[in-house]
């Protein structure tokens, strides 16, 4: 996992034209930085905790002499299917059912 980071950490940074006149060592501290980034976020042990935003799981476990077993991975609005329509189309549909009906719904007429 860490070389696919690494690869495409690299691919962005030499893709990127801010990055086209700096040195290449100033490259590798960036690719490192952003591998880094991947790792913490996916890696649990890395992961802040969600209670405490100072302390990391693997510092929550030693404190607590725990260890981790199995775990399972939540991810926001996973699982969740988003409708898919065409608002315009909807609304079209509404006016033109409206106007077939017998009147009823219509507004009422002004004068002027």
């Amino acid at each position: 996992m860490v070389a696919k980071e690494r690869e495409i950490a690299t691919e962005l940074v030499n893709n990127d034209a801010g990055n086209a006149k700096k040195p290449p060592e100033i490259k590798a501290k960036i690719i490192d930085g952003k591998v880094r980034k991947a790792v913490e976020e996916f890696a649990l042990t890395q992961q802040v905790f969600v209670k405490d935003g100072d302390l990391t799981i693997a510092k929550l476990l030693d404190k607590n002499k725990a260890k981790v077993h199995s775990f399972e991975r939540f991810e926001v609005g996973a699982g969740i299917e988003k409708k898919q329509g065409d608002f315009a189309a909807e609304v079209m549909e509404q006016v033109k059912a409206a106007q077939k009906s017998d009147g009823k719904n219509d507004p009422p007429a002004t004068q002027h």
